[in-house]
C-alpha cells in the first residue's frame, strides 16, 4: 500500500509525460487524475491505520542505492505519523487539484504535459516526505524545485512567467546551498545520514547537547566543538527550510509565483513546496532540541515571517497576491510554533491550513475564470449574486483563515484551532524569542483579519467596477471545479475540531508516538493549557477588530483607504512595494553580478583571452598572409628583380665569408 502512494502519481507522470500526445488531453487528464485520487484514498487509510493504530513505524526497502565506505544509502519509505500526516495533505489537495484543473485549464493545448508535472510535483513531495535517510529527502527536496520551476513558468510565452519561474529557482538554490552543507555536517556529527541512526543517538542523550562521540570540524575558518557545531548544522538545516517555505530574507520568490496558472499557486502554497521546510524541521527535531540557539532563530524568522508578510498583504490589489503573502504569513505561524518546541502544533496548523489555503486559492481561480481572467480586485466587486458557490466556498476558507470560533472552547473554524494554539504556544514558550513571536502573531492575526475581509469586500460586495461586457459575461463555474470546493469546505470547517484531540490534545502522545520530538521539554502542551485567559481571547478580539476596520473600509466609507493612502504615501509606497525587498537584493546582488558577468564576458574573455589567444594568433596569421599575398603580384620583372637581389644578396655573403676564412688561414 505504502509503495502505490509514493509511485502511483509517477506512473500518472511517466504516462502522460511520454504518451501524452497518443492518448491526447482527455485521456491524460483522466489517467493522472485517477491515479493521484487512488493515493489520496490510500494516504487516508494509512493515516488510520498508523495515527489510531498500534503501528509506530513502517520501514520498506525498495532498492540498495549508495555504498562507499560508512556512507551506505538505501532508497526506502519511512511511514510513521509524520508520514501519514503529510500524505494526507499532499495527495489530498493534490487530487482535488488534478479535478480541479479538469476545468480550469480546459482550453489550455497543452494540458498532457500541465498534468505530467503537477503529477510529477507530486511524488517529488512524496518521495520527501518518506524519506528515511537525508540523502532521499535531498533528492524530494531538489524534485519540488524542479517541478516548481516546470510549473511557474507554464506558460513559457510570457516573459514574466519565465522570470517568476527562474526567481523561484534562483533564490531556492541559496537554501539547498545552505541544507545541503547542513547534511554534510550532520554526517560529520553522526556518522551517517540514516535518520534512524542518527535519531537513535540525538534522542538518547535527552537533548543534553552531546554527540555519542566526540566530533568537531572546521567552517569558514573556525574550529568548532560538538556544541558549536550542532548549532550550524541546525542552522544550515533551518536555511534551507528558509528558502522553501519561503521565510524572511528568503521570502521573494512566493508572491511572484502568482505567474503559474492557479491550480499550480493551490499545489504550491497549501500542499507541497512550501510545506517541506516546516516538515524538515518536524522530522528533525531531535536534532534542534540539541540546539536551542537554533530553535531561537527559528521562532524569530518565524515570527518576522508572520507580521512581515501580513503587513504587505493589506495593500496588494492582484487577488492571488494577497493569498500568496497569507500563505508567508501561515508559514511564519508554523515556524513561530516549532521554534518554541511545540512541533505538533506546528504540524497541526500545516494539516488545517492546507485545507483552507488551497480552498481560498481554487475560489481565487473560479473568480478569475468568471471574470476573463482578471486578477485586480479593483477591477471586481458585486459578484456575489453572480457566482454564489465560489462567494459562499470563499466566505468558509475567509472565516477559517481569519480565526472564527468560541472563545476558551475547542468549537471554531479551522483557523482558529490550530492558529490560536500557536498563539498560545508561544506565549508559554521558554526561549529568548518567545514573547516577540506571542507579540507579533497576535497583531498578525488582527491583519490576517483585515485583508482577509477586504478581499472579500472589494471582490464580491459593493458595486461592479468591471466593465459591462466583462459583467454580462461573468458565470459560475462548472461542477468539475465546484465539486472540489465543495469538499475542501468541509475540511476548513471540520479539520481542526475533529484532530484537535489527536493531533495536541490529551490522546497526542499515543497518536505521534515518537514521531516528532516528544521528550521532557515538549511540557509545552501543557503548559499552554495555563496561559492567562487574555491570552487566550486576545487573537478572537484581533480577528474582530480587523473584520470591524475592513468592513468600514470597505462598505461603508469606500473611499477612506484611498484618502489614508494619500495621507501617508510614505508607509503605503513601503507596504505595496514589499518593503522594496527586491529593489534592494537587486541593487546589492543582481545589478553587481550582472556587471562582473558582463566584465568578465567583453574584458576577460573577449579582450584578454579570446584577444592574445585564440583570436589573436588568429589575426597575426591573417596580417603576415596579407603581407605575403601581396608579394605575388604576377608580373615576371617583379619575380627577376626578386630573384637579382636575392643572387646579389648570395653573393655578397659568400665574398664576406670566403675572406675571412682566408684571412683565418
Amino acid at each position: 500500500m505504502y509503495t502505490a502512494i509514493v509511485f502511483l502519481p509517477l506512473i500518472g507522470f511517466l504516462i502522460a509525460g511520454l504518451f501524452g500526445r497518443m492518448i491526447g488531453p482527455k485521456a491524460s487528464e483522466i489517467v493522472t487524475a485517477t491515479l493521484v485520487t487512488a493515493s489520496a484514498i490510500l494516504s487516508w487509510v494509512a493515516f488510520f491505520t498508523i495515527g489510531y493504530g498500534d503501528t509506530k513505524l513502517v520501514q520498506i526497502e525498495i532498492m540498495r542505492w549508495i555504498s562507499a565506505g560508512a556512507l551506505d544509502v538505501t532508497w526506502g519509505i519511512r511511514v510513521d505519523t509524520l508520514t501519514v500526516v503529510m500524505l494526507v495533505v499532499v495527495n489530498s489537495v493534490s487530487a482535488l487539484v488534478h479535478w480541479y484543473s479538469r476545468g480550469y485549464m480546459h482550453h489550455d493545448p497543452h494540458r498532457p504535459r500541465f498534468f505530467a508535472y503537477l503529477s510529477l510535483f507530486t511524488f517529488a513531495m512524496l518521495s520527501l516526505v518518506t524519506s528515511d535517510n537525508l540523502l532521499q529527502m535531498f533528492f524530494g527536496w531538489e524534485g519540488v524545485g524542479l517541478a516548481s520551476y516546470l510549473l511557474i513558468g507554464f506558460w513559457f510565452h510570457k516573459p514574466s512567467a519565465n522570470a517568476a519561474a527562474m526567481k523561484a529557482f534562483v533564490v531556492n538554490r541559496v537554501g539547498d546551498f545552505g541544507f545541503a552543507l547542513g547534511i554534510f555536517g550532520t554526517f560529520v556529527l553522526f556518522d551517517s545520514i540514516d535518520l534512524q541512526t542518527i535519531f537513535n543517538q540525538a534522542i538518547a542523550l535527552g537533548g543534553q547537547g552531546e554527540i555519542a562521540h566526540e566530533a568537531s570540524f572546521e567552517f569558514l575558518g573556525y574550529h568548532l566543538d560538538t556544541h558549536a557545531a550542532m548549532t550550524v548544522v541546525c542552522l544550515l538545516l533551518f536555511m534551507g527550510a528558509m528558502g522553501k517555505s519561503a521565510q524572511f530574507l528568503l521570502h521573494t520568490w512566493l508572491p511572484d509565483a502568482m505567474e503559474g496558472p492557479t491550480p499550480v499557486s493551490a499545489l504550491i502554497h497549501a500542499a507541497t513546496m512550501v510545506t517541506a521546510g516546516v516538515f524538515m524541521v518536524a522530522r528533525l527535531s531531535p536534532l534542534f532540541e540539541l540546539s536551542h540557539t537554533a530553535l531561537t532563530v527559528v521562532t524569530f524568522f518565524g515570527a518576522t515571517t508572520a507580521f512581515f508578510a501580513a503587513t504587505v498583504g493589506l495593500v496588494q490589489n492582484d487577488i492571488k497576491r494577497v493569498i500568496a503573502y497569507s500563505t508567508c504569513s501561515q508559514l511564519g505561524y508554523m515556524f513561530v510554533a516549532l521554534g518554541v518546541g511545540a512541533y505538533s502544533i506546528g504540524v497541526f496548523h500545516l494539516f488545517t491550513h492546507a485545507f483552507f489555503k488551497a480552498l481560498l486559492f481554487l475560489c481565487a481561480g473560479s473568480v478569475i475564470h468568471a471574470v476573463s481572467d482578471e486578477q485586480d480586485m479593483r477591477k471586481m466587486g458585486g459578484l456575489r449574486k453572480h457566482i454564489p458557490w465560489t462567494y459562499w466556498t470563499m466566505f468558509i476558507g475567509t472565516v477559517a483563515l481569519t480565526g472564527v470560533g468560541i472563545p476558551f472552547t475547542h468549537i471554531g473554524f479551522a483557523g482558529f484551532i490550530s492558529k490560536d494554539a500557536v498563539i498560545e504556544a508561544a506565549y508559554a514558550g521558554h526561549n529568548a524569542m518567545s514573547q516577540y513571536a506571542f507579540w507579533l502573531t497576535v497583531i498578525a492575526a488582527g491583519l490576517t483579519s483585515f485583508y482577509s475581509w477586504r478581499l472579500t469586500f472589494m471582490t464580491f460586495h459593493g458595486k461592479p467596477r468591471a466593465p459591462v461586457d466583462v459583467m454580462s459575461h461573468v458565470h459560475e463555474s462548472p461542477w468539475i471545479m465546484l465539486f472540489p470546493l465543495v469538499l475542501l469546505s468541509v475540511g476548513a470547517v471540520l479539520a481542526g475540531m475533529v484532530f484537535y484531540g489527536v493531533f495536541v490534545g490529551e490522546g497526542f502522545e499515543h497518536f505521534w508516538k515518537g514521531a516528532i520530538f516528544m521528550g521532557p521539554e515538549n511540557h509545552i502542551l501543557h503548559a499552554m493549557h495555563e496561559v492567562p485567559g487574555w491570552v487566550k481571547v486576545s487573537p478572537f478580539v484581533m480577528m474582530a477588530g480587523g473584520f470591524v476596520v475592513a468592513y468600514i473600509f470597505y462598505l461603508r466609507k469606500p473611499d477612506l483607504p484611498k484618502k489614508l493612502a494619500e495621507q501617508h504615501s510614505g508607509l503605503y509606497q513601503f507596504l505595496l512595494n514589499k518593503w522594496y525587498f527586491d529593489e534592494a537584493y537587486d541593487f546589492l546582488f543582481v545589478r553587481p553580478a550582472k556587471w562582473l558577468g558582463r566584465t568578465l564576458w567583453k574584458k576577460g574573455d573577449g579582450t584578454v583571452i579570446d584577444g592574445f589567444g585564440p583570436n589573436g594568433i588568429a589575426a597575426r596569421v591573417q596580417n603576415v598572409t596579407t603581407w605575403v599575398v601581396k608579394l605575388q603580384t604576377g608580373y615576371l620583372y617583379h619575380y627577376a628583380f626578386a630573384m637579382l637581389i636575392g643572387v646579389a644578396a648570395l653573393v655578397t655573403w659568400s665574398m664576406f665569408t670566403g675572406a675571412g676564412t682566408g684571412g683565418a688561414h
